[in-house]
C-alpha cells in the first residue's frame, strides 16, 4: 500500500492492520524512532546500541543505518526481534531505498532480511526470528524501538511481561520509543518504574512515548 508520503505499508491480512502510519511510514518513523530515539541518544553517545521489538519491513533499520552513515562519529549495533519474517517476494517490493533517494543501499536493506548478521563499516547488524521473550540479550541497549502493532491488533505484545523482560535489556539511563500513547500502556509502564515523556506524534496521532528508568 502507498502511504501519505508515497512510501510503502504492508496491510496484514488477519489482524486488519498495517505495518506503518498511513498517513506516511517514512515521516512516522523517522519522527518517532530517529528523531526521538537515535537521534536523540547521539547528541551524547558516540556508540548506540539499539533493539527493535517488531523488525517488520525492516524500514527503522534501514533509517537508522542511513542515520549512522551520515554521522561519521556514529557506530550503531542493531538487533531486531522478528516473529514473522515478510517472504522475500514482498520485501522486493518494498519502494523504501527509491523514496529516500539511497538506492545505493538497496542491497543493505537486502541484506538485513536475508543475513541473521552483518557489518557494514560503523553498522552491525543482528535479527532474532522468534518470541521477544525467547530473545536472550547478549548485550546492554541504550535505545528501544517498540514498532509491535496496535494494541488492539496484538494485545499480547503490550502485556507488563513483555515490557519487565525488556527492562533487563535496557543500559542504565537508556530509553523505549514507540508510536503507541494508549492511556492502559503508559500505566502498565508507570507501573513497572518507567517514567514517561508524552512526546508530539507523527502525522495522524497526537502522542508517542519516550520512556526510560532515570530520563535525563
Amino acid at each position: 500500500m502507498i502511504t501519505g508520503d508515497g512510501s510503502h505499508t504492508i496491510l496484514d491480512a488477519s489482524r486488519q492492520v498495517t505495518y506503518h502510519s498511513i498517513h506516511g511510514a517514512i515521516i512516522e518513523s523517522r519522527h518517532v524512532f530517529i528523531r526521538h530515539g537515535l537521534e536523540h541518544l547521539a547528541i551524547r553517545n558516540s556508540h548506540i546500541s539499539v533493539l527493535e521489538v517488531g523488525f517488520g519491513t525492516g524500514l527503522n533499520a534501514f533509517l537508522s543505518y542511513l542515520f549512522a552513515r551520515e554521522h561519521d562519529d556514529l557506530s550503531v549495533q542493531y538487533t531486531g526481534i522478528e516473529k514473522f519474517p515478510l517472504a522475500a517476494e514482498i520485501v522486493a517490493q518494498l519502494n523504501y531505498s527509491t523514496q529516500l533517494d539511497a538506492q545505493q543501499y538497496q542491497y543493505i536493506f537486502q541484506r538485513m532480511h536475508t543475513e541473521g548478521e552483518f557489518r557494514s563499516e560503523r553498522f552491525h547488524f543482528n535479527l532474532f526470528v522468534g518470541d521477544v521473550l525467547d530473545f536472550i540479550p547478549l548485550i546492554p541497549y541504550d535505545l528501544i524501538y517498540f514498532d509491535a502493532f496496535a494494541p488492539g491488533a496484538q494485545p499480547e505484545m503490550w502485556e507488563a511481561q513483555v515490557f519487565k523482560k525488556l527492562m533487563t535489556c535496557l543500559t542504565p539511563g537508556g530509553i523505549l520509543v514507540t508510536y503507541c500513547a494508549q492511556g492502559k500502556f503508559k500505566r502498565t509502564l508507570r507501573s513497572l518504574g518507567f517514567q514517561l515523556e508524552s512526546l508530539p506524534g507523527p502525522p495522524g496521532k497526537r502522542e508517542m512515548v519516550r520512556a526510560g528508568l532515570g530520563l535525563s
